[in-house]
């Protein structure tokens, strides 16, 4: 079992940008596809980007194409969300999670989560 700890929310005025990391601890990333989804109040946890074990596949909602950027880094056994452009619709609680296959898209199974770190963006 991986544990998880996302970092990097907090307020930003819309078209700003965060980066969110998720460190992990307990045992290496490197044979786990990684994703982050997002959850706000009164709508169901939402896949928002995926990487392959090695970073060279990745998905995307719809809704963060072209703004949002996931990333890798395996020697530091860290995941990044780099958000551009942000969106009030954007606000929501953002979690990390390991999947049980090298590949991860919006239905990959995941294994373990993080808590979680809250972005809201402002209009």
């Amino acid at each position: 079992q991986v544990q998880l700890v996302e970092s990097g929310g907090g307020l930003v005025q819309a078209g700003g940008s965060l980066r969110l990391s998720c460190a992990a601890s307990g045992r290496t990333l490197g044979m786990s596809g990684m994703g982050w989804f997002r959850q706000s109040p009164g709508k169901e946890r939402e896949f928002v980007a995926g990487i392959s074990v090695r970073g060279g596949s990745t998905a995307y909602a719809d809704s963060v194409k072209g703004r949002f950027t996931i990333s890798r880094d395996n020697a530091k056994n860290t995941v990044y969300l780099q958000m551009n452009s942000l969106k009030p619709e954007d606000t929501a609680v953002y979690y990390c999670a390991a999947a049980l296959t090298p590949w991860a898209a919006r239905t990959t199974k995941y294994e373990d989560w993080g808590q979680g770190t809250q972005v809201t963006v402002s209009s």
